[in-house]
């Protein structure tokens, strides 16, 4: 006797509730946004956002220092990574442990340890300078990062042998670093690059460490037109919601992504035999 299936119609019902739980508030902000012009829907809000000199100095200002915050955090979080998999697997768990701490731990708290270590009575006083409190920032910006860079870059080494690999470069007479940086490294391209997306991601959105620390970056930014506008930041929190799910996908696709696979295939015309003609 066949088995009747039933249609989860519970099932579908949450699922209908969680998504208009977050579709709806997107649509009313987006029509909110298109309603900068009084008896018209328009793009008013966005074209005023980017007429804004504010907003591509700070824009520009939270891509740099997030885009050196990747390169940092990929040059700390790699080899350690390696390192821990190859010749401490036994320290694994605690370094991972060790990598969560900036989840627990505010921002606030991190910003203020910064401002009390690098203040005018340390003896490296970087706040001081706007070169040094960038630096902070930046550091901060990988800080916060760690938890999500260095799961993307575990997983990833997790997906190859790379005691083989190594045994294979050295056997080559390549040095460990050399080994890193063309063996493994090419490798774990994509879950670096998982990693990179959600580290920029963070960075670019950041408000407590970069209002804190007085930087013109895009976090404090968003909450500044907050206060004064009422359509551009609607139109802003589109914008961001929009950017953010670019980089997931762009994180889907580097993920399922195979190692030395190209990110766009071209398939080669067949050549036309006899047979065919």
């Amino acid at each position: 006797m066949a088995e009747v299936k039933r249609t989860p119609v519970l099932s579908i019902v949450i699922a209908l509730i969680g998504a208009a739980f977050f579709v709806l508030p997107l649509i009313a902000t987006f029509n909110f946004s298109l309603r900068m012009t009084r008896g018209e829907l328009s793009f008013a809000a966005y074209r005023s956002v980017f007429d804004s000199d504010i907003f591509l100095s700070v824009l520009g200002f939270s891509a740099t220092a997030s885009f050196t915050a990747i390169i940092a955090g990929s040059v700390i979080v790699v080899p350690t990574a390696y390192w821990v998999r190859l010749r401490l697997p036994r320290l694994r768990g605690m370094v991972e442990f060790l990598s969560l701490l900036p989840l627990i731990i505010p921002p606030v708290v991190l910003v203020f340890g910064y401002v009390r270590i690098y203040g005018t009575s340390s003896i490296l006083p970087l706040t001081m300078t706007e070169g040094g409190t960038n630096v902070l920032l930046v550091i901060g910006y990988v800080v916060l990062s760690i938890p999500y860079m260095y799961r993307a870059v575990d997983n990833g080494m997790g997906a190859i042998d790379i005691a083989t690999l190594t045994e294979a470069a050295e056997s080559l007479g390549a040095s460990r670093l050399r080994t890193i940086a063309f063996v493994i490294f090419p490798n774990i391209q994509s879950a670096i690059l998982s990693g990179a997306f959600l580290t920029f991601s963070i960075s670019l959105g950041e408000f407590a460490i970069t209002s804190l620390l007085n930087r013109p970056a895009f976090g404090p930014y968003l909450v500044q037109m907050g206060q004064d506008y009422a359509y551009q930041p609607a139109a802003l929190a589109i914008m961001a919601f929009a950017f953010t799910w670019a980089c997931m996908a762009l994180m889907e696709v580097f993920a399922i992504r195979k190692p030395g696979q190209r990110l766009l295939q071209f398939r080669a015309p067949r050549a036309v035999t006899k047979a065919e003609t």
